[in-house]
C-alpha cells in the first residue's frame, strides 16, 4: 500500500513540474500540500477573446486509479455547454486511466476555446505559444545555438521506417538558462536506435565545456513501428531522478524518435526543486523550437494505442 502511494507521489510530482515547465504563468498552484492547482486557458495568449480557468485536486490514487477532481471556472460557461466539456474531459480520462492526463485536459479545453474563437468571430488558425524564460548568456561557457553538423532540411519523417541509419545525426543546442550562477543548456538530436545515442553523447563529450559539465541528463523516445512501441530510457547522471522526469515530459508531449540531453554546470548555489523546472524548460524549449511536439489530438490517441514500452535497460534511481 505505502508503495503504491508513493509511486503515485512520484507521478504527480513528475505531472505537476513538467506542467509547470509546459505553461508557465499560466499555470499557479494554490495549495501545494493539497496538490490543487489552476490552469488558466485562453484561445490566444496574446489576445485572448475567450478564457476560462481549470482548477484540479489531484487525489492520492490518480493517476492509477483515480480521476483528478476539477472544477471549471468561467462567468460565460453555462448549461449545454459546460456539460459538453465536462463529458470531453471524462472521456479523455476513460480512454486514458492509469495515464497523466493533465496536458491532454488543458488541451482539449484550449481547442474547445479556439473553436468558438473562430465560430463567433472568424479568423486566423490561433497555435499556442509559451513564453520563454530570460536568460543571461555566459560567453566563455555557453556553446551556440546553432547545429553541430551544417544540417540541410532534415524530414523527421523518415526515421518512421525504422531503417538502422548508423551516421551521426545533427545535433541542436538550445538557449541557455542562468540562475544563481548555475547554468543551463539543452542539446537535441533526432535519432531511430540505440547507437545513434550512444554516438551523439560521444560526440558531444568530445566537447570540452560539455565533458565538463557537473551534469549531463538525458532522455531519448525511439518508435518502433512494426511493434507500436516504445523504446525509451533515461540517465541522471549524479542529478538523482532528473533523467526520469525528463523523460516524464516527452512522454506528456509525446515526442518520438528524438533524444535530450541537458547539461548543468553548477555554480556553487543550491538551486532545490528550481533545478527540475529549468532541466525542464530547456528541454521543453527546445522541443518546441524544433517542432517536436504534437497536437493534443496526436497525443491522446498514442496515450490511448500505444502504451507498452520497452526499457534499454534499467533506469539509474541513485
Amino acid at each position: 500500500m505505502a508503495e503504491g502511494d508513493a509511486g503515485s507521489d512520484q507521478r504527480q510530482n513528475e505531472e505537476i513540474e513538467a506542467m509547470a515547465a509546459i505553461y508557465g504563468e499560466e499555470w499557479c498552484v494554490i495549495d501545494d500540500c493539497a496538490k490543487i492547482f489552476c490552469i488558466r486557458i485562453s484561445d490566444d495568449i496574446d489576445d485572448p477573446k475567450w478564457t476560462l480557468c481549470l482548477q484540479v485536486m489531484l487525489p492520492n490514487e490518480y493517476p492509477g486509479t483515480a480521476p483528478p477532481i476539477y472544477q471549471l471556472n468561467a462567468p460565460w460557461l453555462k448549461g449545454q455547454e459546460r456539460a459538453d466539456l465536462s463529458n470531453s474531459l471524462e472521456e479523455i480520462y476513460i480512454q486514458n486511466i492509469g495515464e497523466s492526463i493533465l496536458y491532454l485536459w488543458v488541451e482539449k479545453i484550449r481547442d474547445v476555446l479556439i473553436q468558438k474563437s473562430q465560430m463567433t468571430e472568424p479568423g486566423p488558425d490561433v497555435k499556442k505559444k509559451t513564453e520563454e524564460e530570460d536568460v543571461d548568456c555566459e560567453d566563455d561557457l555557453i556553446l551556440a545555438c546553432q547545429p553541430e553538423i551544417p544540417a540541410k532540411a532534415l524530414d523527421f519523417g523518415i526515421t518512421e521506417n525504422r531503417t538502422e541509419i548508423e551516421e551521426l545525426p545533427p545535433i541542436d543546442h538550445g538557449i541557455p538558462i542562468t540562475d544563481r550562477r548555475s547554468t543551463f543548456q539543452a542539446h537535441l538530436a533526432p535519432v531511430v536506435c540505440p547507437k545513434q545515442v550512444k554516438m551523439v553523447l560521444a560526440k558531444l563529450y568530445e566537447n570540452k565545456k560539455i565533458a565538463s559539465a557537473t551534469h549531463n541528463i538525458y532522455a531519448y523516445r525511439i518508435y518502433c513501428e512494426d511493434k507500436q512501441t516504445f523504446l525509451q530510457d533515461c540517465e541522471d547522471d549524479g542529478e538523482t531522478a532528473a533523467g526520469g522526469r525528463l523523460l516524464h515530459l516527452m512522454e506528456i508531449l509525446n515526442v518520438r524518435n528524438v533524444m535530450v540531453v541537458v547539461s548543468r554546470w553548477y555554480g556553487g548555489i543550491l538551486l532545490g526543486p528550481d533545478r527540475f523546472k529549468h532541466i525542464n524548460n530547456c528541454a521543453r524549449n527546445i522541443l518546441v523550437e524544433r517542432n517536436y511536439t504534437n497536437s493534443p489530438e496526436e497525443s491522446s490517441k498514442a496515450l490511448g494505442k500505444n502504451k507498452k514500452v520497452r526499457k534499454d535497460k534499467k533506469r539509474s534511481e541513485h
